[in-house]
């Protein structure tokens, strides 16, 4: 399937691996890819322009297909060595970031400079024309389903993805309940050139996450995602457990009260708890209401397989409508 996706990335499927936290390593980007998608690195994870470098030189060795580094930009007393991590990922030969978070327009001149193709994650029409204008070769617009931070605004995809089409010039894909054939052939029809995956990717054989994880993402339904630090105006969806229910309700007890300092026991640095030792209930990490969707754990390849098959069937069964 060709689309200015598949075009610009240089990719088989216009399927994209999202940036995620502690599960964006080598080797899911490296699965990802080989598997015909755009698999993602997350820059942060690693922390510095040294461990990004030795990052992006294994993922080098394991798949010859393009992949990308995720950069986002998050408000910090102690900023990460973004310009560090910039050379890193110019210096590593990679052609593909996806950025997210504040505006990136900072780095844009020396990832242009290096012909690196810049798709910006955004949660907004509004955003996604900033991208547009500060020169974003395309944009990931994130409805309001996704995992991790789905802005201010609540509007889901069905809305959202149309929206888009009508303003936008440069390509975007849909981010945020996309797991299957079936998502890809929406997100086409209202106009995304392709899709972006976070949470259907934590549940699969290569993620190198613990196994209690992707357990966790098979096991829950759309209804077991939550919303916190909404009364912060930094919503994460994040999958519910026991710190996440203690979290809503010093929230609640709180109310207009509420500062960071009073729940960061619940969400500050339990990313390796969760995704590397399996406590689940160490505290609130993103997944997306997609997790109603996902009932396996197949391979990159067998999952991306899967999803273009479906794909072509809908298609062809859309086709057949016409005919009659």
């Amino acid at each position: 399937m060709k689309t200015a996706i598949t075009e610009m990335f240089g990719i088989k499927h216009p399927i994209i691996q999202g940036g995620m936290h502690y599960v964006g390593f080598a080797e899911m980007a490296a699965a990802v890819s080989n598997a015909g998608g755009l698999g993602i690195i997350t820059g942060l994870t690693l922390g510095t322009p040294e461990k990004l470098a030795n990052e992006i030189a294994k993922c080098k060795d394991m798949t010859d297909k393009p992949f990308g580094v995720n950069l986002t930009f998050l408000p910090s007393l102690t900023p990460p060595d973004y310009p560090g991590l910039v050379k890193a990922i110019i210096d590593g030969g990679v052609k593909a970031v996806e950025t997210a978070g504040r505006n990136p327009v900072q780095v844009m001149p020396a990832l242009k400079d290096a012909g690196i193709k810049v798709i910006h994650k955004c949660t907004s029409v509004r955003h996604s024309l900033k991208a547009q204008e500060i020169g974003c070769d395309a944009v990931s617009v994130d409805g309001f389903e996704c995992g991790g931070h789905p802005g201010e605004d609540d509007i889901p995809n069905f809305i959202l993805l149309p929206r888009a089409a009508d303003e936008l010039e440069i390509p975007f894909v849909s981010s945020g309940g996309m797991a299957d054939g079936r998502s890809l052939v929406a997100s086409l029809a209202m106009g995304a050139a392709g899709m972006n995956m976070g949470t259907r990717f934590i549940a699969t054989k290569e993620a190198p996450v613990h196994e209690n994880v992707k357990k966790a993402i098979v096991a829950a339904s759309e209804l077991d995602t939550r919303l916190v630090m909404r009364p912060l105006r930094n919503t994460e969806r994040v999958m519910t457990n026991d710190a996440v229910e203690e979290l809503l309700k010093i929230e609640k007890e709180k109310g207009d009260d509420l500062k960071f300092e009073d729940i960061i026991e619940q969400v500050a640095g339990i990313y390796p708890r969760i995704m590397t030792e399996g406590d689940m209930d160490a505290g609130a990490w993103s997944c997306g209401m997609v997790a109603g969707l996902i009932h396996d754990i197949p391979t990159c390849q067998e999952l991306i397989d899967g999803i273009m098959q479906q794909a072509e069937d809908i298609i062809a069964r859309m086709n057949r409508l016409q005919a009659g």
